[in-house]
């Protein structure tokens, strides 16, 4: 009978949950601000991934003196090194996108279990989750990977590690704050007294109820992540050199702004673009969300329906 029960209230709550999203979803990117941040975001995300493969010359070729300004030939000039900036910016992008989702994805997962086992576990588990959450948060993010990185050195995988690490306390003091009405909820407790586990509890019940501060939380970190591994790039952590990167191009081309400002100024831009556009689409989510009424569907009520 329990598990029949579990069954239809899964049955019932999954489409609830999918068909709250595609209405906020669909109202955003009918609102001016959130068409805006995704036409701005989609552009920037465009031309990281199929700009390798229009590229005119090797990004790391040398093709010509150094900052040679725009020509027919190399249409953004070249750069501190004389490599073409066009073939530079369009293959610049796509491993710093890839770092900042990664680093987002990791530290919203870490974060959300976190605020979420807090809200729900309480006592001690909760002091220790949210003290340990505050020690974190006492280091600016951006000191924080340099601290990581300088210790353990510019390797890729822990830049991503140490931005992530960065984002999680902050995720968990949102979610917590949430997940605290949700864990008080009747069907939560209806759940609890058929003894279901309590990492279930938590998973299936109050996870799903979260998805909206979750989703604001995740597009916030993006443009943050974007922000900080470009910043880390910008000071020589992360990829190596002559490989191309937007960070590295603005700090190695700067001393040639007056003969070639293009060098800096595209890739400054794009990145300026892609903050933005992920920061101006967030809030257009985040201000259709409150509009929103949520109204999940109470497990005692299908428990009831089971019983009859």
């Amino acid at each position: 009978m329990t598990a029949e029960i579990r069954t239809s209230a899964e049955d019932v709550l999954a489409p609830k949950i999918r068909g709250q999203w595609r209405a906020i979803l669909s109202r955003v990117v009918r609102t001016k601000r959130g068409a805006t941040g995704l036409a701005l975001t989609a552009v920037v995300v465009l031309v990281a991934i199929v700009g390798p493969f229009f590229s005119p010359y090797s990004p790391t070729a040398l093709v010509a003196l150094p900052f040679q300004r725009p020509s027919a030939t190399y249409l953004l000039g070249t750069d501190a090194l004389g490599r073409d900036v066009l073939s530079r910016v369009l293959s610049g992008g796509w491993l710093l996108l890839c770092m900042a989702l990664a680093a987002t994805i990791l530290g919203v997962c870490i974060g959300a279990a976190a605020g979420i086992s807090a809200a729900y576990i309480k006592g001690r588990a909760d002091g220790l989750i949210m003290r340990s959450a505050d020690v974190l948060l006492a280091f600016p993010q951006l000191v924080f990977a340099l601290l990581l990185v300088s210790i353990a050195g510019p390797k890729l995988w822990l830049i991503v590690l140490a931005v992530a690490l960065g984002h999680a306390p902050q995720v968990a003091r949102v979610i917590r704050a949430a997940a605290l009405d949700v864990s008080e909820r009747p069907y939560v407790r209806a759940v609890e007294i058929q003894g279901v586990p309590r990492r279930k509890v938590m998973y299936s019940e109050i996870l799903p109820n979260l998805v909206t501060p979750l989703m604001v939380e995740a597009g916030l970190r993006m443009t943050y992540s974007i922000v900080v591994m470009a910043g880390l790039a910008f000071l020589g952590f992360g990829q190596a050199p002559p490989d191309p990167n937007w960070g590295i191009m603005i700090n190695e081309n700067r001393v040639g702004l007056q003969s070639n400002p293009w060098a800096v100024v595209v890739p400054a831009l794009l990145i300026s673009l892609l903050t933005i556009g992920t920061n101006t689409f967030t809030d257009a989510v985040a201000r259709v969300a409150i509009g929103v009424e949520r109204q999940p569907v109470e497990l005692t009520t299908v428990v009831a329906g089971g019983q009859e």
